[in-house]
């Protein structure tokens, strides 16, 4: 049985570390990459794992990673095509997991969650299995809402099958530069959401892009979902209710898009899938439960 190993990142707590357990549980022949900011964190995360699993000991690892970081990130590739030396292409799957939200600065949260997957992706592509490999990007629905505000000229540049990094890097541009003097960037009605939907509307476009420029392997999009951890606790906690009362899912549930797109089969690529694993929109809210996006 081959080993299908996959990287995963931000995977040291919340939909990250639930991703893992999702991917050991299903497959038996998957070896998990569990990347993390802090090895440390790392470690323990593998740790609490092996609590509730001791079996998976033999099929996860931490690798220090933060996405934020260039170097960091090559160091991070580095290390896995020496670890795997004699092997071409090592790697089954990236999860471009990680992520930061509200309450960030702009430029803090587009390094994170834009950049964050492209430097991965220029990184680890190179050890990807080119046959079978694929690719998922952990984006949010705040993405199609922020798009579904904007203008015609960036909603065409950002649903475009023919999308450039050129044209999402100007986008990122100018919405920094508003930002920087005061300026409204943001989608209509977002308010404090529209740097986080802006950073995932992004992130959608370089996966229709990444696509493209690789059509040999599955590269898709997709949102988790309303799911219960750090990024969105703040919401119940500012209501005084519990999460499960504002329909928040938990972590696990928060795996099943990023489980299909890595092991099902998408039926495309460079899409774009709700919580439910079924393809979407780019430029609308779609709901899960509702029928499949077919444009």
């Amino acid at each position: 049985m081959s080993i299908r190993r996959v990287l995963i990142t931000g995977a040291n707590k919340g939909i990250g570390r639930a991703t893992v357990a999702a991917v050991l549980t299903a497959r038996p022949d998957a070896y998990v990459l569990l990347g993390s900011r802090d090895a440390q964190r790392g470690h323990d995360a593998v740790a609490e794992l092996l609590s509730t699993e001791p079996s998976w000991e033999s099929r996860v690892e931490v690798v220090a990673i933060d996405v934020s970081d260039e170097a960091s990130v090559t160091a991070a590739a580095a290390h896995v095509k020496a670890q795997f030396e004699g092997e071409p292409h090592p790697l089954y799957g990236i999860v471009n997991n990680a992520g930061i939200g509200f309450g960030a600065a702009l430029p803090d949260i587009l390094n994170v969650n834009t950049y964050g997957p492209r430097r991965v992706c220029e990184a680890f592509l190179p050890l990807l299995d080119p046959k079978v490999g694929r690719v998922v990007n952990v984006s949010s629905a705040a993405g199609p809402t922020f798009v579904s505000g904007c203008d015609p000229e960036r909603q065409q540049v950002l649903t475009s099958p023919d999308v450039t990094w050129g044209q999402i890097q100007r986008i990122i541009e100018e919405s920094l530069a508003l930002d920087a003097t005061g300026g409204d960037f943001g989608a209509a009605g977002l308010g404090d959401g529209a740097a986080y939907g802006l950073s995932k509307a992004c992130l959608n476009a370089y996966t229709i892009l990444l696509a493209r420029e690789n059509p040999k392997l599955t590269i898709n999009a997709c949102t988790p979902g309303f799911i219960e951890t750090d990024l969105t606790r703040h919401y119940a906690e500012a209501q005084g209710v519990a999460p499960a009362e504002l329909g928040m899912k938990s972590p696990l549930e928060g795996s099943k898009a990023s489980l299909h797109l890595l092991f099902g089969e998408p039926g495309g690529s460079g899409w774009y899938f709700g919580s439910d694993a079924v393809r979407s929109p780019l430029d609308r809210y779609r709901s899960p439960g509702d029928p499949p996006y077919l444009g």
